[in-house]
Order: structure tokens, then C-alpha cells, then sequence
């Protein structure tokens, strides 16, 4: 088939792959544009952008789509379908039908589940056991049209949203083939109507949605943490004792934690201590958090205007004491 591939970061490489090695033609391949990254700032293409014009693929990276006439362009390549992965931008109703047959997404979520611009995200944060991909057919809605196939994956306790990301990127790679060329033989775009009653949502992550509620139990501040990290963070405001008082108010991130073992928490007598107290300090490990169902061992940090640590050299710099609290 003559498709024109959309997509912009690291999750649609494998598709794009799998199409430069497909008897499948790609006419042309359309981007974000150049973005700020690093300490720099300088402009970095996206890494779609970088491995197409690695394969010789003719690329174009317009700032926008709506309000110009650059469905026109694309009309001009006669594509039969449009594949859209991980784009970054939703398709107007010209763009939509510019393709003979369609457009075809890759989603990375089990429909309608987690419809929006972060499901990877917030299936970590709500601790779901299972996700998957699905390929549907695109229509003027937000991840609403024809679900073409699925496919399942098991949820690892350590995954984090790279790892998940890199799992599911592949997954969706081998079924948007099995996909195509089911469409190629049928000539056809064919789906099943999603059940919009079922649908929950995945909006685009805010700095705020990486603050820690310490009274959740201990299994859901991890989810949280794993859904979070790297962007926008996880982070509690620390208060208590004279060394937190400069800290106040400000985000204290909380990079990395684990669940400590029982012969790990220090004993506490008849003390209750507060979600989000430190209670004891493992040496050479991190400190004891209480949380509202246990306790949870934070290993590495970021103290307000300071470098990554271990929670031991925040420690052993006098940031974190025993007694004081993340609010």
C-alpha cells in the first residue's frame, strides 16, 4: 500500500521499522517540528525525524496543521491510508480525509480504556495489572473510532514508563503489520464500534499531578511514583525541624523508592506517626516513610535547589531527619 507515516517521539520507531523493511511504500513521513532539549536548548529533530531522513524519506514538520492548507500537500501522494503513531497532534477532519481508505492509529492502550495523550502514565498510576495496544481507524474524535485489533501485555512490577513505553512501542509495531495487511487484502478499513460507556481517560500530565499523597496506601504512592518519573516528578513539601524550614513550600522530589521489608522498620513503640513522617534512617539504603497503609523506603531524592542524591547523603548532609515530614 502508499502510506504516509505520522509520528513524532521514540514509541513510533519500531512501526517505522517495520514499514521500511514491509512491502508497504512510504511516501512521505510528517513530523513536529524541531524542538528546544538539553542544557542548551538547542533545536533537536524528533526521532522519527532523524531515522527518516537517515532512510532518505522525504520529511515535513509543520508547526501546525489547522487553519492551513497542508492537507493539500499530502493529497497530492494519492496515499491509500495514513499511519499515525504517537503524533502529537490531533488530525482535523481535511487531514483525515485526505487517505483513499483512512487513517490508522496505534494506541497505546486497550480501548476504550485510557483514551488521551498519556495512557502509558496513567495506567502505571492507577496500578493496573494489564495494559496493551490497539489499532484503530481515526475519526474527528479523541480516540473513539473502530477498534481494528488488540493486542495484551502484562503489567512487570519494576516497569516504569520507559520500559512500558519500550514494551508496548514494539507490541504495536508487529500488530499495525498484522493490520495492514489484512487492509491490503480487503481493500477495506474494517472495525468494531467502541463502547463508550467504558471509557476512561488519560489526559496529558501536569507538574502538579506529580505530588505524593503520603495517606494513599503504600502500593498506590508507588504506582504513582512509577507513572510520574521522569516527568513531571514526584515531589512532597517537607516540614519540620530547623533544617526543612528553607525547604518549605518548595518541591522536594522523591526519585526512586522500594518497599522495605518488615525487619526493616524501626520499632515505634506506642508511637503513630503521620502519613508522610520519617521514621528511621536504613543505613546505607535510604529513610523510613509511613504511608496510610505501611511504610515505604525512599533511596534517592532531590532536595529544592540542589543536585540528584541518595536519600543517605541527604541524610548525612543534615536535609532529612528523622521526625520530619513530607506534607
Amino acid at each position: 500500500m502508499r502510506l504516509i507515516f505520522m509520528g513524532s517521539p521514540q514509541f513510533a520507531i519500531p512501526s517505522l521499522e517495520r514499514l521500511l523493511e514491509s512491502k508497504h511504500e512510504i511516501l512521505a513521513v510528517v513530523t513536529q517540528p524541531d524542538k528546544p532539549a538539553g542544557r542548551g536548548q538547542h533545536l533537536t529533530p524528533t526521532a522519527v525525524k532523524k531515522r527518516a531522513l537517515e532512510a532518505g524519506l522525504t520529511v515535513y514538520d509543520p508547526p501546525k496543521l489547522k487553519g492551513t492548507n497542508f492537507h493539500e500537500t499530502l493529497a497530492e501522494y494519492k496515499p491509500d491510508a495514513l499511519v499515525v503513531v504517537a503524533y502529537g497532534k490531533i488530525l482535523r477532519p481535511e487531514v483525515l480525509n485526505v487517505p483513499r481508505l483512512g487513517c490508522i492509529n496505534v494506541h497505546a492502550s486497550l480501548l476504550p480504556k485510557y483514551r488521551g495523550a498519556a495512557p502509558v502514565q496513567w495506567t502505571l498510576i492507577r496500578g493496573e495489572l494489564k495494559t496493551g495496544v490497539t489499532i484503530m481507524k481515526l475519526d474527528e474524535g479523541m480516540d473513539t473510532g473502530p477498534i481494528l485489533d488488540v493486542a495484551e501485555l502484562e503489567i512487570l512490577d519494576d516497569d516504569n514508563i520507559q520500559s512500558l513505553s519500550n514494551a508496548l512501542s514494539v507490541l504495536g509495531a508487529d500488530l499495525l503489520m498484522k493490520v495492514l495487511d489484512r487492509v491490503e487484502e480487503r481493500d477495506a478499513i474494517e472495525g468494531r464500534p467502541q463502547d463508550s460507556a467504558q471509557a476512561t481517560y488519560a489526559p496529558m500530565l501536569k507538574k502538579e499531578d506529580g505530588k505524593l499523597d503520603w495517606s494513599k496506601t503504600t502500593e498506590q504512592i508507588m504506582c504513582h511514583l512509577r507513572g510520574v518519573t521522569p516527568w513531571p516528578g514526584a515531589y512532597s513539601l517537607l516540614t519540620g525541624g530547623a533544617s526543612a524550614a528553607g525547604l518549605r513550600d518548595q518541591p522536594f522530589r522523591i526519585l526512586d523508592a522500594e518497599v522495605p521489608g518488615s525487619h526493616e522498620i524501626p520499632p515505634l513503640g506506642d508511637q503513630t506517626p503521620a502519613p508522610g513522617e520519617v521514621v528511621g534512617v536504613l543505613k546505607g539504603y535510604g529513610v523510613i516513610v509511613r504511608t496510610g497503609s505501611g511504610y515505604l523506603m525512599v533511596t534517592r531524592v532531590q532536595p529544592p535547589n540542589k543536585r540528584e542524591m541518595t536519600a543517605m547523603d541527604c541524610v548525612n548532609g543534615g536535609l532529612l531527619k528523622v521526625g520530619m515530614r513530607f506534607a
